[in-house]
């Protein structure tokens, strides 16, 4: 058999309900779609009058919107450029021919504001519509009115009909299923949403003003939309009232915009627009608030793709007929326009951003904690806007001073570079709680940052990769002297019986604390210093706070916090208090601890003679031996332990010591806090 070849028949009978069902989103579009066409009959008049080939009046070139919930019908009106009966079958009867795809082609230079290109808008009003009627009258001079009814089924009807003024009446017999579109109020909300910034007068119904104790109509037009946005207008022209206004229009609900950016690129894409710093806080990923027009067309606030990522967080309105859209103009596509678009964006937003803080850094100093979150995000994600704010971005001490990195780097490379020539940053995430360890840095001659933002644990890490042998170390993670490390500190001389019975002294009496674990350290940290510290591992506590932020790592949230109990052996009060308690249960605890230190002793000589036997050659009687060593090793443990235990419950001081030690971590609380209250005052 011969190849074949041909075309594709598709026909208005197997299309009509893919448009019905599958094309559009919501139903509601069917609106957007078709006062978009009517506006676009009014700009395509408004060209030909430029270009001279319409020579008569503009005059009332209005869309209206009309609902007759008597009748069923809702009803679009426009005063445009009409169709003759060639352009209806041209236009109409052939699906996704678009009369606007053609025009533009032909007026190219003339007709930037022509919204359609599809040829398939009009067909969504059988969304809503069991019988659509179209009423027309060309511009063209001798040409007569036509009259276009289908019911949404292949078949149509059309015939001549008198028609004074040239335009295109479009009337919907709104189905059963659609009848609230049928309520003024829902056309309304529908037409602020969709053509509150069209560039022709969009009027449903008229004004209304309060008059006798009701509201009545007045003759005033009710024009739905304003004709001429702020984005459309020159920046020159504009104030920064103008700016503000605008905003509160868009976001009635709001403060003031700290500030904002206008858009304004025709090449090699056209766009326009106004981008808005919010004031943000930590809490404050709110997204989706950047609106997207097509010609002054809404068309979707979801603008992931033409916005970057850390832009979302933004407010405002991107205008552009360069980003491409789906056929139902609902969605973006993808390809290298939206990537240059997304690329100025960045670009703008960063140099904005840099111009305000080189031309009045005060104020931009005063705006840091409102817009810290949206540059730490920037940075994070997108390198090239890291590359442009590494200039302006700042970090704030505890004292509220402002400093640019290579600033603060000045600042502290004297005095914070540890022995191995490390800078080494301190910083606090919360000034009350962490405010004894910020002192003792403070007096130690250090400066103290505050990262207490939302992203700083990420965006710490992200610096400790850029800045050249550099670290953050919070300050209540060590004790002074290990924060920044000038020499090789001693640590406090124990033998093994003295560090196992101390340590066991101090953890007997740390209160019981969810999910928190203790780990009782001893150091030899001077007589001034605080007898007993609590500390949290910096690189553990970062390695949990960051992992327990990352989807499918929660557990790490879930694990316990470990922190250091740090006891100062050079304290007096510390010397006195193990004095004491060597005096009162020394004798007691020696024979336990000598029996402990013996069998330990045996214990290691068995295993010593057996480390080089695999386990299935250790002799039966060995195993027996070491097991029981174990088991009698473990039983005086306890035995021990249960002695140092009851002691250290009668130390009051012991017990205070510790407890001042939580109380500046602020973690002593409920019955804990309660119970030290009472033993200051049996103690005062």
């Amino acid at each position: 058999m011969s190849a074949q070849k041909g075309s594709i028949n598709v026909t208005s009978e197997n299309i009509v309900p893919v448009i019905k069902k599958f094309l559009y989103s919501e139903h509601e579009i069917f609106l957007r779609e078709l006062v978009s066409n009517a506006i676009d009959a009014a700009q395509k008049l408004k060209t030909l009058s430029v270009v001279g080939e319409y020579n008569g009046p503009l005059n009332d070139l209005k869309v209206e919107v009309k609902i007759d919930k008597e009748a069923g019908t809702l009803s679009v009106i426009d005063h445009g450029i009409g169709m003759t009966a060639e352009e209806i079958e041209r236009y109409i009867n052939q699906i996704a021919f678009s009369g606007a795809e053609e025009f533009l082609a032909k007026y190219k230079n003339d007709s930037n504001a022509i919204i359609g290109h599809f040829g398939l808008g009009f067909y969504s009003a059988f969304m809503v519509a069991s019988r659509v009627v179209i009423k027309t009258k060309s511009f063209k001079p001798d040409t007569v009115a036509m009259q276009w009814e289908c019911d949404g089924s292949p078949e149509f009807t059309m015939e001549e009909i008198h028609k004074e003024d040239r335009g295109t009446e479009i009337i919907l017999y709104i189905d059963d299923e659609n009848k609230d579109f049928l309520e003024k109020e829902r056309i309304e909300g529908l037409l602020k949403k969709y053509c509150r910034y069209l560039p022709v007068p969009v009027v449903f119904g008229k004004k209304e003003e309060w008059k006798d104790g009701k509201m009545e109509e007045t003759d005033q037009d009710n024009v739905i939309n304003k004709t001429e946005p702020e984005w459309t207008k020159a920046p020159a022209s504009m104030t920064d009232q103008d700016y503000i206004n605008f905003y509160h229009d868009l976001y009635p609900m709001a403060g003031d915009p700290l500030f904002w950016i206008h858009l304004n690129v025709d090449y090699p894409f056209h766009l326009t627009g106004i981008l808005y710093f919010p004031k943000l806080n930590n809490n404050d990923f709110n997204r989706n608030k950047i609106q997207l027009y097509c010609n002054q067309v809404y068309v979707t606030d979801s603008v992931e793709g033409v916005v970057p990522e850390f832009m979302m967080l933004l407010q405002g309105v991107i205008d552009s007929p360069d980003i491409p859209l789906n056929v139902s103009r609902s969605y973006l596509q993808s390809d290298q326009n939206v990537k240059k678009i997304s690329g100025y964006i960045t670009r703008k937003v960063a140099e904005r951003l840099q111009n305000i803080f080189t031309d009045n850094r005060a104020d931009f100093e005063s705006k840091w904690d409102d817009i810290k979150i949206f540059i730490e995000y920037g940075m994070l994600s997108d390198e090239k806007f890291y590359d442009k704010a590494k200039d302006f971005v700042l970090l704030k001490n505890v004292e509220g001073q402002y400093f640019t990195l290579e600033e603060y780097k000045k600042l502290i490379v004297d005095n914070q570079t540890d022995k191995d020539g490390k800078l080494v940053y301190l910083y606090a995430n919360d000034k009350d709680a962490q405010f004894t360890y910020i002192e003792n840095a403070r007096n130690k001659g250090y400066d103290v940052l505050l990262l207490d933002g939302q992203l700083d644990n990420h965006f710490i890490g992200m610096l400790e990769q850029k800045l050249e042998n550099s670290a953050f170390v919070r300050v209540d993670s060590d004790i002074i002297p290990n924060l920044i490390k000038k020499d090789d500190i001693q640590s406090a001389s124990l033998n093994d019986e003295e560090r196992r019975m101390y340590t066991q002294l101090f953890k007997s009496q740390i209160p019981t604390l969810e999910k928190t674990e203790f780990l009782v350290m001893f150091e030899a940290i001077g007589a001034t210093a605080h007898p007993v510290v609590v500390t949290q591992n910096e690189f553990m506590r970062r390695m949990k706070e960051m992992q327990s932020m990352q989807p499918g790592m929660s557990f790490f949230g879930e694990m316990p916090d470990s922190f250091n109990l740090i006891v100062n052996m050079d304290n007096p009060l510390i010397k006195q208090l193990l004095e004491n308690a060597n005096n009162k249960f020394g004798g007691e605890v020696a024979p336990t601890n000598h029996d402990i230190k013996a069998k330990t002793d045996e214990l290691d000589v068995l295993r010593k003679e057996n480390s080089s036997n695999k386990e299935d050659e250790i002799a039966i009687a060995d195993k027996e031996k070491m097991t029981h060593l174990e088991k009698e090793i473990a039983d005086l443990t306890a035995k021990e332990d249960s002695i140092i235990a009851a002691y250290a419950s009668t130390d009051e001081k012991l017990r205070h010591l510790i407890d001042l030690s939580l109380l500046s971590n602020n973690m002593l609380k409920g019955e804990h806090l309660n119970k030290f209250i009472k033993r200051s005052i049996n103690i005062l």
